[in-house]
């Protein structure tokens, strides 16, 4: 029997210490938090988007960072075995659009409760309140030969630095395993304020350019701010850096006091954050389904249903009447044309506005809002099969202090579950 110091007790950091402990280790469970799971009552707007059920070579084009690293463990813990892990533990879900995964209650507390009584059924001791202060590691001057009480020889003992002990605000506790499962920065709130990097910074790791990730977008003006509130459905976004496009998706936006946010932003700035904002130009397609000979064609019957009409009129079966006024200034036509005076011309620039209309980024949100960290502990540091360090013996990472990330749907929270399943269960 190994003892085990699982640190942090989020998604990753529970199902590790789960894991650990069914295979008969002794499992220290160490949250700096008040309860277990505080980022998890969260995710999912409260409801709790733990996973999305699809076959796993579907599931590995949803991610964005570490696609070739989390092959293995997502093939070993995909997402119908998580399904299969909270059903045996009581807990009953539900299928929604896209394939995601949630708790028939929509109560994201009873994932976090399945969890904590999967742990507790297994023997895992849990210790709230208790921040960790450093990892204790074998230096080489720790390092001895060392007489074999099996037969009296003497064994040369390896030079690799190894895992002696957890030290946290209030007591040391020495372990064979210690399992980082800290998150990364965003929404710090939760207890997520990257000590987990500094963990492995300590043991001689690199950590990767850490940024912002699935997070809403600061645009540049003040134009989008009477568009507060304002969703937008069926449309396509469109992300070029220069003249390149990196993203274009079809589905769901809205406007926000600080610019736009929504599913299709989200994934966009996971695909942006390393690049020069300067260089991104946004484009709205608020008419994907219909090209702009078709969109003209819609225009001019509209045109002719209200050709005594102001131009704003004209356009209030096509647009929601917020948008109406932006769309006329961004074509420069006043909106009280009478639509008998609009011209081919400007016609033509209000079907290229509709089908491209122009957004200038000026930053992402902050890892205050981001619902993920991109960027994290470098895989090729770690094993992709055990989660364990190549530095240190018995140190091991999983979830999203790794250099792993995906886009929304439940992808993140399925990768925290099978890092961290890996994590525990390869403890020997």
């Amino acid at each position: 029997m190994k003892t085990v110091c699982v640190i942090g007790g989020g998604a990753a950091g529970l199902m590790a210490a789960y894991a650990a402990a069914k295979n008969g280790n002794r499992v220290i469970l160490l949250e700096k938090n008040e309860k277990l799971g505080k980022k998890i009552y969260i995710t999912g707007k409260g409801r709790c988007n733990f996973t999305n059920d699809v076959p796993v070579d579907e599931f590995l084009q949803n991610i964005v960072r570490g696609e070739k690293f989390l092959t293995g463990v997502l093939y070993a813990f995909s997402p119908q075995k998580v399904i299969e892990f909270f059903e045996n533990n009581g807990l009953a879900v539900k299928t929604e659009r896209g394939n995601r995964v949630f708790p028939v209650s929509d109560h994201a507390s009873d994932v976090t409760k399945t969890l904590e009584k999967a742990c507790k059924n297994s023997g895992v001791e849990v210790h709230l309140n208790e921040t960790v202060k450093r990892l204790h590691i074998s230096s080489m001057s720790d390092i001895c030969i060392m007489p074999d009480i099996r037969d009296g020889s003497m064994s040369d003992v390896s030079l690799t630095p190894r895992i002696i002990a957890v030290e946290t605000n209030s007591e040391v506790y020495p372990c064979d395993y210690a399992i980082v499962a800290t998150g990364g920065l965003s929404y710090p709130t939760t207890g997520s304020t990257g000590d987990g990097y500094e963990f492995a910074r300590c043991a001689g790791h690199s950590v990767t350019d850490l940024k912002c990730a699935l997070c809403g977008v600061n645009l540049q003006g003040d134009w989008y701010k009477s568009l507060q509130g304002l969703a937008l459905k069926n449309i396509a976004l469109t992300a070029k850096n220069g003249e390149k496009v990196v993203y274009n998706g079809f589905g769901e936006m809205l406007f926000t006091h600080f610019g736009i946010s929504g599913p299709l932003v989200l994934s966009l700035s996971s695909l942006v954050n390393r690049l020069p904002i300067s260089s991104i130009s946004l484009f709205l397609d608020l008419k994907p389904a219909v090209n702009e000979e078709t969109l003209d064609k819609r225009l001019l019957r509209d045109f002719d249903k209200y050709k005594n009409k102001f131009i704003f009129n004209a356009l209030s079966e096509l647009l929601p009447v917020k948008l109406i006024s932006v769309i006329l200034k961004a074509c420069n036509i006043p909106e009280r044309k009478i639509v008998n005076g609009i011209t081919k011309e400007e016609r033509a620039r209000i079907v290229k506005t509709l089908k491209a209309f122009p957004m200038k980024p000026r930053s992402l949100r902050g890892f205050e809002e981001s619902i993920i960290t991109s960027g994290g502990v470098a895989l090729k540091e770690i094993n992709p099969k055990t989660m364990e360090s190549k530095l240190v013996k018995g140190l091991k990472f999983c979830g999203e202090v790794l250099d792993v990330d995906a886009f929304t749907g439940g992808f993140n929270m399925q990768i925290a579950f099978s890092t961290g399943y890996a994590a525990g269960n390869t403890v020997e």
